[in-house]
């Protein structure tokens, strides 16, 4: 189910509680609210449909994934970023990124999963476990 966007800043800087197989619905939920905003739109945290779970989902060089309880384990390669969001009114924002992360999540199934991103998904991933932090850029 397509979801509204939430723009509350004082939620969206509430860190999120940990996702449990229970949030399957939420994940589903955020995937439809994000496939309806692509033309804006590359990922989404699940606080952003008002939901405090820490589940994202983005688009990953071309199709879509999910990850619960997303943590980055490594970074490498600080740069500099301008960053756009749904959730928040306004034109781009600076910010600092990584071109290297390393991430541990569980999948829908709850295993759990480690792979190295690099470039555009990493930033995306970055951004959305922003989210789940309650930092706004």
């Amino acid at each position: 189910m397509v979801r509204e966007i939430m723009h509350d800043p004082i939620f969206l800087g509430i860190k999120s509680e940990p996702a449990t197989r229970e949030d399957l619905q939420v994940a589903q939920d955020l995937l439809d609210t994000l496939i309806a905003n692509r033309d804006g739109c590359v990922g989404m945290a699940a606080n952003m449909i008002g939901v405090r779970k820490r589940i994202i989902v983005f688009d990953n060089d071309g199709s879509y994934m999910t990850m619960f309880n997303p943590e980055i384990l490594k970074s490498s390669g600080m740069y500099e970023a301008e960053e756009g969001c749904l959730s928040l009114l306004g034109g781009l924002r600076k910010c600092k990124r990584y071109q290297t992360i390393k991430v541990q999540w569980k999948t829908a199934e709850f295993q759990t999963r480690i792979k190295t991103f690099v470039g555009w998904p990493a930033q995306i991933i970055q951004h959305e476990i922003d989210h789940c932090n309650g930092v706004l850029i």
